[in-house]
């Protein structure tokens, strides 16, 4: 380190040109140490039996630079090597120990103010840092999601959860901006800007050359990201904490007065590995690591002070043995912190909403009016959006082809004429998108209720339901939440059109994500019925329902024989609880539980076997997560005979789930079950012969009761 040139005072530039002043370099060097030291005290914690997490944020200490830049109420989504930004914002504030909080974490103690000892990740309420996975580049889409919604909440006259002039914040490394979640939201986001619609979302790439061992090629975050339509680009050395301030304030002050979406690219390094297992040797040369321990951020900044006379070297290195022992104290006290003692306490974020909760503000709304008109499943869900719309102004209708077309099937026809365009909206065609869409609205303050345009479609996205909106909840302990509805038209049984991709009955993707919940209504009644009590329940408690409509029951009529009218119902006006099944007939010698399509198939099944002798009654689950136990028990008991008549696949469907309920809920009767072969849905006719038939649910019934 060479001698200063002249000694700066406080309020001087830390060099000549830069806007960074002595005074604000020294508080991000005390950063910058402090994220360094708890890197390395959660390799000697873990080293010791008492850590849980070595994935470090040394090399990345710059971006306390991008803190700096923002304002501490702008929303964060943090890159796992995000330690110096966190310790900057929690500067700001004030009011805490962010050391103390990030090692509570390290070490998955149940005092841990983010997670509760959960995971360890970067975030906390009152710095509006709102914590991710370490699933790359997942949390992207929900960023562009929050982005956009804070501006529409604003349009709409909701109360926002952000300030209205907010810019959103989301970081990543160089080898997660080539996954396709952040190429889809980075495109998602240029596409609005285009349109010219506010997004003021920064895209900040901290870009150390590698993923784990893969190196990216020199150059390819410039050239791919410098020069897109729609998406303004900044450039600066991360290591130079003079030069990554000031781009910074540059790339945020423009986001912020353009409202436009802006990707600003930090060059940075890795040290001591990807985490504490990485033995960096195996595959970089030493002149690689020579190389980047040349500009370590750290030993960048402790020049910057020298330089300017705002430190001597001894200074320096007293400054970082003062944080050493500082960390080193405070990691020794939370090393003994008490984990979580419970599945009940693991699971606490995961609870269902209240129902008595939920049941109180249904009973309470305002509707459209009730009415004796017979309705189809379509109309019964159209006119409940209608509902939800008129009464919850910050609810949003969105997805393909929702808006001017009305839906595919027509479900949402007329919505974007009676509530406009800023309330039902057409989107891109990319249901990571749509999804991310959601998480981010949710977060804003708004009730979106998304679709998703065919099951088969849902899964190339599922991981924003799984690993993003399901966890938030989980990984906060309930102090943040996205509330959702995604609808999602699906099963099998269209006449005349379809294949697998228009026909997809595979649902255990769903029913194994924790804390949500799984509705699939087959009446029009239920259907409205229970569209209104997954919204209450994600107004109410932030819970995010998936919504399966059986797509070949949108216009049927008939249930028995042409024109017996036998599946329209009146629009309902009672309350549908979660978790509970609906019964049709009260036989004595069998039960027939089932859903979606199978119930139609089941109560005409029904017909057939009680012609034949059988007394049956048939047990509309109604709701696949949770499932409806007590009442399974309940009417498997009155016959001692159950049937599961599911129209998933064999392996995997629902049917394995109710039949282990009724095992360990200690039914003794006797169980079987008929389902959809392990086929996808081929196109035409052949689809009859893989999927639950009428026919299959008698031969099984007749077979059931004759054991």
């Amino acid at each position: 380190m060479t001698a200063p040139a002249r000694s700066r005072g406080p309020s001087d530039p830390i060099r000549d040109g830069s806007a960074l002043t002595v005074r604000r370099c020294l508080e991000l060097f005390d950063a910058q140490l402090g994220s360094r030291h708890l890197d390395l005290a959660a390799r000697r914690l873990r080293a010791r039996g008492q850590g849980y997490y070595t994935i470090g944020s040394a090399g990345h200490e710059g971006n306390a630079a991008l803190a700096a830049a923002l304002r501490p109420t702008d929303p964060a989504l943090l890159h796992y090597r995000s330690g110096a930004f966190f310790l900057e914002r929690a500067r700001q504030v004030g009011g805490s120990d962010p050391l103390r909080d990030v090692l509570l974490g390290v070490v998955a103690a149940a005092e841990d103010p983010i997670s509760g000892g959960r995971h360890k990740v970067f975030g906390r309420h009152d710095l509006a840092v709102i914590p991710q996975t370490s699933t790359i580049a997942s949390h992207l889409p929900r960023a562009v999601g929050l982005a956009f919604s804070v501006a529409r909440a604003d349009r709409l006259g909701v109360e926002p959860a952000w300030p209205v002039d907010s810019v959103t914040v989301c970081s990543f490394g160089d080898a997660s901006a080539n996954h396709s979640t952040a190429t889809g939201a980075i495109n998602t986001a240029a596409n609005i800007a285009y349109r010219g619609l506010p997004l003021p979302l920064l895209f900040v790439c901290e870009d150390n050359g590698l993923g784990i061992s893969v190196p990216t090629p020199p150059g390819w975050i410039a050239a791919a990201y410098s020069n897109r339509a729609g998406l303004e680009y900044f450039a600066a050395d991360g290591c130079d904490l003079a030069e990554a301030f000031d781009v910074s304030q540059r790339a945020v002050n423009w986001v912020r007065a353009h409202r436009r979406p802006a990707f600003l690219h930090l060059s940075t390094v890795r040290l001591f590995g990807h985490a504490g297992s990485d033995v960096e040797s195996a595959y970089r040369s030493p002149a690689e690591l020579a190389a980047d321990l040349r500009r370590d951020p750290l030993v960048a900044t402790a020049r910057l002070l020298v330089a300017a006379g705002a430190l001597t070297r001894a200074e320096v290195q007293d400054r970082y043995r003062n944080m050493d022992e500082r960390v080193e104290a405070v990691a020794g006290e939370v090393s003994g912190g008490a984990p979580l003692r419970s599945a009940a306490e693991v699971m606490a974020p995961l609870a269902l909403p209240d129902p008595t909760v939920v049941a109180r503000e249904l009973e309470n709304r305002s509707d459209t009016g009730e009415s004796a008109e017979p309705l189809t499943l379509a109309r019964a869900i159209n006119r409940a959006l209608v509902d939800v719309l008129t009464r919850h102004r910050e609810s949003l209708v969105f997805g393909e082809d929702v808006a001017r077309k009305g839906g595919v099937y027509g479900v949402t026809r007329g919505l974007a004429h009676t509530f406009g365009q800023a309330r039902v909206f057409d989107t891109l065609l990319d249901e990571q998108a749509v999804l991310g869409l959601a998480a981010g609205a949710g977060l804003a303050g708004l009730l979106p209720v998304p679709e998703i345009q065919y099951l088969a479609y849902l899964h190339n996205a599922e991981d924003q339901i799984r690993g993003e909106a399901a966890t938030l909840t989980f990984f906060s302990a309930g102090q943040y939440r996205n509330p959702m509805v995604v609808r999602v038209p699906g099963f099998g049984y269209q006449e005349g059109f379809g294949g697998h991709f228009h026909n997809d009955d595979a649902v255990a993707v769903l029913r194994d994500v924790p804390g949500i919940v799984v509705a699939a209504p087959a009446r029009p009644d239920d259907a409205a019925a229970m569209l209104r009590t997954c919204v209450e329940a994600a107004r109410t408690a932030g819970t995010v329902c998936v919504f399966l409509e059986p797509i070949a029951r949108y216009h049927t009529r008939d249930l028995y024989e042409p024109g017996d009218a036998g599946w329209l119902a009146p629009y309902p006006t009672e309350h549908v609880p979660i978790g509970r099944a609906r019964r049709y007939g009260d036989g004595d010698d069998l039960t027939i539980a089932t859903f979606g399509n199978g119930l139609y198939l089941s109560l005409r099944a029904a017909r057939t076997l009680r012609r034949r002798g059988i007394g049956v009654r048939v047990l509309d689950l109604r709701w696949l997560v949770p499932l409806p136990v007590e009442d399974l028990l309940r009417e498997a008991g009155a016959t001692g005979r159950l049937l599961v008549a599911d129209e998933t696949r064999r392996s995997g469907g629902v049917a394995e789930g109710v039949l282990a309920a009724l095992v360990d809920g200690g039914f003794g009767g006797v169980m079987g079950r008929v389902a959809s072969e392990d086929s996808f849905v081929p196109l035409g006719g052949a689809a009859r012969l893989v999927l639950l038939s009428e026919e299959s649910t008698v031969a099984a019934a007749v077979d059931l009761v004759r054991r």
